[in-house]
């Protein structure tokens, strides 16, 4: 008992084992192989996981508040699936980048971007965002329709700005085999439901309800709702926010000139709605004028403030009974006529954002479809293209008649399920509870 237990060990450590204790010995080192094995196959699981939970694993934020939407049974929402929840809890998420841009600037202007599934398109946007002046002050909100992991990539490369993705969870793309998705006893096509037994109103051509379609208004009109009324981030904010799309090249000045236009448009334009980074004729470059521009409301890089936001909610009803697919046709027929006098825009002489999307809806998806000419966008951007082109001195021309779907229009159809009509006004229902009665 002199020496030890650790001297002991240490002395025996250096002579070679008997014979009698070579079983021990195997026994030894057979444990200490499995411990190292089972060590080595965690690790690998783990690094998986980190790799991995990009998909939905939610950050522990102790300072962010989360905010449920606790409305599904109340508003009779369609049930929802896996991805519909684990979609929805995702939306919860703060903003990443905080670390790289720990404060937005006090006046900034959150940019919302809406997509869907063209990850060509995306790059295009996102390269041309990166390039923006004054972007890394502010918030950029992505809004997906469903969840495609490349889309999903791309936004999470981005580290030049704060940016929040949101996705909806109640998108038909989620839903494979259920409403809003395609229901195994959905009419199609003209299908007479009587006859046919199946489920579904048709629009007022004779045509039953397409998902793929009708993701379009549902899209918009519940980010709409979300933004404006149910994200933490954005629901108290007063400013003007700017809204664009998965196919639209925004300008180095897009930014800079829309903080100039939103300041501008009180006295120089107090009856505009809004302001546009773009003219409503797409395929117009603007005129070139020492003047700025008052005219309809374009879809190109529109930003309004909540006063407005308060006016299209109350038109609810407007937006999700009118037969037609398209949102921004719903809005140009029937909600803006619905306020009782013109809705203009303010915009600049020289567009700040351009649409180079070649094809509409869904398509522009895939490598040999992707509507892009030879691969890629070539759009000049000159040296007033960097730079605040607007002057404040200058005078308004109010563009009075224009061309475009007005106020008579019936739509163009895609939009005649009961269904798909109770979904958008619960979407409008979702924030407001107390008013529902109502809508």
């Amino acid at each position: 008992m002199g020496q030890s237990q650790f001297g002991d060990c240490a002395m025996a450590s250096n002579k070679k084992p008997r014979l009698k204790d070579k079983p021990a010995l195997r026994r030894f080192l057979l444990v200490v192989s499995i411990t190292l094995l089972g060590v080595f196959l965690l690790i690998i699981h783990m690094g998986k996981d980190s790799r991995s939970k990009s998909s939905f694993e939610l950050d522990e934020d102790s300072s962010y508040k989360f905010n449920y939407s606790q409305f599904g049974e109340e508003l009779n929402l369609p049930k929802q699936n896996t991805l519909s929840i684990e979609l929805e809890k995702r939306n919860q998420m703060p903003p990443r980048n905080r670390d790289l841009y720990p404060r937005l600037a006090k006046d900034h202007t959150t940019i919302v971007l809406y997509v869907h599934n063209r990850p060509r398109y995306l790059k295009v946007v996102v390269e041309s965002l990166s390039r923006v002046v004054g972007i890394s002050e502010t918030l950029l909100i992505v809004s997906h329709d469903g969840y495609f992991e490349e889309m999903n990539e791309i936004i999470e490369s981005i580290r030049f700005c704060q940016v929040k993705q949101i996705f909806a969870p109640y998108s038909p793309h989620v839903f494979l085999d259920s409403f809003p998705g395609v229901s195994p006893k959905d009419c199609k096509d003209k299908d007479d439901a009587e006859k046919k037994h199946c489920n579904g109103t048709p629009d007022q051509y004779g045509n039953h309800r397409s998902p793929k379609i009708v993701s379009l208004k549902h899209h918009w009109w519940w980010m709409m709702n979300t933004v404006w009324d149910g994200l933490q981030e954005t629901r108290e904010d007063s400013n003007h926010i700017l809204f664009i799309e998965e196919d639209h090249f925004i300008y180095p000045n897009a930014y800079r000139n829309l903080q100039m236009l939103t300041a501008l448009k009180p006295k120089k334009c107090p009856d505009c709605y809004a302001a546009n980074l773009a003219p409503c004729d797409v395929n117009s470059r603007g005129e070139g004028w020492d003047s700025l521009v008052a005219e309809r409301m374009g879809n190109v890089g529109y930003a309004f403030n909540r006063t407005v936001w308060r006016k299209i909610h109350k038109k609810a009803r407007e937006f999700c009974f009118f037969d037609d697919y398209n949102w921004d046709i719903t809005m140009w027929a029937t909600v803006y006529p619905s306020f009782g006098g013109p809705v203009y825009s303010l915009r600049g002489p020289r567009t700040s954002a351009v649409h180079f999307g070649k094809c509409g809806l869904h398509q522009g998806q895939g490598v040999k479809n992707a509507c892009i000419d030879n691969g890629g966008v070539k759009i000049e951007v000159d040296k007033i293209d960097k730079v605040v082109n607007i002057k404040p001195e200058w005078e308004v021309r109010v563009f009075e008649n224009q061309p475009g779907y007005k106020a008579g229009f019936k739509g163009w159809g895609g939009w005649g399920d009961e269904r798909d009509r109770q979904l958008c006004l619960n979407f409008a229902r979702m924030y407001h509870l107390e008013d529902t009665a109502s809508m």
